[in-house]
């Protein structure tokens, strides 16, 4: 035991080393393209970015920001070293994980023998390392981005689990829930992409503590996804709705300062809180002592949220959306900028509204106090133009274009034809029937749907990107369906040439592209291979690691 423990820690903290380095040496000098310069700006002068907000992220890499001693020219890379070492440190917690899974394939008795501590300790460098390398996690661990931050917190919170389940029937074991919950609650302030990993850690307690039945797995689903919906839904938005009752009656109601509302909530609900838990430990109720320290913890890491209004009252040169009341940081929570998007049921893409419907009122602030503005107005539709999971809902014209190709769909099918003044067709320059796309004449099938769904969203958009980690990529050109740009390639001819066309001439441009990359489908095998075994040795581990590696 002891060997193990030793080994286990000197080879974690090697992996740990070797990613370091791996990705300071190739990190970002400077900004990179997308959301990482917003990033950096708003870590650098604590600035509020676009919605939902980084509060967690921003203020770590704030701190991060000062030690480039005042030099402007060192601010990004001092945040991009931030995100190489998250990196770092969740492949330091993969392989720990990893050790931990594979140990279990071995007796205790066998655990100590030189073979099974080839095996473990292998199998644990062979993951973490392979992971260290991966397309997808070496590209953000390189750069100002949220994701290598909440890739850390979900290795480390199901680390943690797992640490909770060898000792589950000892005394204090809960601890761990507590600190899951904790990092939880501030992992809200990074990216909500955590959350998922809620169903793989209630099976690991649900496996540990219960016999399993086919009833016990799904009543364990239904409560995870339960605990996920109310954090999501009702927890991170419902707090802040909350405060917002309480600021009306206090500000609007009683005549008093802004914010006097929301510090009386803040009083009431953290008060409310600990006296339960006094209570709670008081009666000696573990469960819901647990429950209420996990709730406390989880607010108190949400917390972090504070800071996006703090920084929006100060006016900061960067104030995305303007998040400086308790009812603008619940819109800002909500994301309600982007709009909302039909999930399952809506009206399809070629059909225009036929109203305008009024949404939740919200409040905006003056001299006075606060006063109602109606805002969030959402477009209604009449019955023909809406269906089942709409996958198409766009009315932008460069996405129907998009939705007709990847559809297989004809403007025929959809739109009425232009007619000149006497009724007569209209041409396009292209000798064919011009489409007037403000006339529906239907809409596309479930068939076209859904054929959409599985080319584009499923197929170019996930399994794409997929096949970068687990096959080969192309190049790191920005392709939107074309033959030569961004596919995922396996180095295997006539899988290649059935899907793109021969490989063999291809210019330069595309065989010396630096991210021109063939693994001839041996990770996709290794873990396929792997995943096999796993069901074999230990198939409650099998199914946890699934859940994880399918939700997140």
């Amino acid at each position: 035991m002891e060997n193990f423990r030793r080994y286990n820690l000197i080879l974690g903290w090697g992996v740990f080393l070797v990613s370091l380095i791996v990705y300071l040496l190739t990190m970002e000098p400077t900004a990179s393209f997308w959301d990482c310069g917003e990033f950096i700006a708003t870590a650098y002068k604590m600035e509020v970015g676009h919605p939902p907000g980084a509060p967690f992220f921003m203020i770590l890499g704030r701190f991060f920001t000062l030690f480039a001693g005042g030099d402007v020219t060192k601010v990004a890379v001092s945040i991009n070293i931030l995100s190489a070492l998250a990196s770092a440190f969740t492949i330091l917690f993969l392989f720990w994980t990893l050790t931990h899974l594979v140990r279990k394939f071995f007796s205790k008795d066998e655990q100590n023998e030189k073979v099974a501590m080839i095996s473990i300790f292998g199998a644990g460098l062979v993951g973490s390392l392979a992971y260290t390398f991966s397309d997808s996690f070496w590209f953000s661990a390189v750069e100002a981005e949220v994701y290598s931050m909440s890739s850390l917190f979900t290795a480390v919170v199901f680390w943690a689990i797992l640490k909770w389940e060898n000792v589950a029937d000892k005394p204090g074991a809960n601890r761990w829930l507590i600190l899951i919950a904790y990092l939880m609650g501030l992992s809200i302030g990074v990216h909500l992409l955590n959350l998922l990993a809620i169903p793989a850690i209630i099976m690991v307690y649900y496996f540990r503590k219960y016999t399993p039945t086919v009833k016990g797995v799904i009543a364990a689903l239904a409560v995870s996804v339960g605990i996920l919906g109310v954090i999501n839904y009702m927890l991170i938005p419902g707090l802040t709705a909350i405060a917002g009752k309480f600021e009306l009656i206090f500000v609007n109601g009683m005549g008093l300062p802004f914010y006097s509302g929301v510090i009386v909530y803040a009083l009431l609900l953290f008060g409310g809180i600990i006296f339960g838990i006094y209570m709670t430990h008081k009666r000696g109720k573990v469960l819901w002592n647990t429950i209420l320290l996990s709730l406390f913890v989880i607010v108190v890491g949400y917390s972090s949220y504070t800071i996006i209004v703090i920084r929006s009252a100060a006016n900061t040169p960067l104030d995305e959306s303007n998040p400086d009341t308790v009812f603008s940081l619940l819109s800002y929570l909500n994301r309600e900028q982007y709009g909302s998007n039909p999930l399952v049921y809506g009206a399809f893409f070629n059909h225009r509204p036929n109203s305008i419907k009024e949404g939740k009122p919200s409040y905006y602030k003056n001299e006075e106090g606060y006063y109602k503005v109606e805002k969030n107005r959402e477009y209604e539709y009449d019955s023909e133009a809406k269906g089942v999971f709409p996958r198409m809902w766009s009315t932008q014209d460069r996405h129907a274009n998009e939705y007709i190709y990847w559809g297989g769909m004809t403007e025929a099918e959809l739109y009425d034809v232009r007619r000149d003044a006497e009724g007569n067709p209209m041409m396009n320059q292209m000798g064919g029937y011009s489409y007037d796309r403000t006339r529906a004449i239907g809409r596309p099938t479930f068939g076209q749907n859904m054929r959409f769904f599985f080319r584009y969203q499923v197929g170019y958009m996930y399994l794409r990107y997929f096949m970068w980690n687990f096959a080969g990529r192309q190049n790191d050109v920005q392709g939107h369906g074309e033959l030569t740009k961004g596919n995922w390639i396996s180095g295997i001819k006539f899988i290649d040439q059935a899907r793109l066309g021969p490989q063999d001439n291809m210019p330069a441009s595309i065989v010396d592209n630096k991210a021109h990359n063939k693994y001839y489908l041996l990770p996709l095998l290794l873990g396929l291979a792997g995943a096999f075994f796993h069901y074999k040795k230990h198939n409650q581990d099998f199914w946890v690691v699934a859940l994880l590696f399918l939700l997140t």
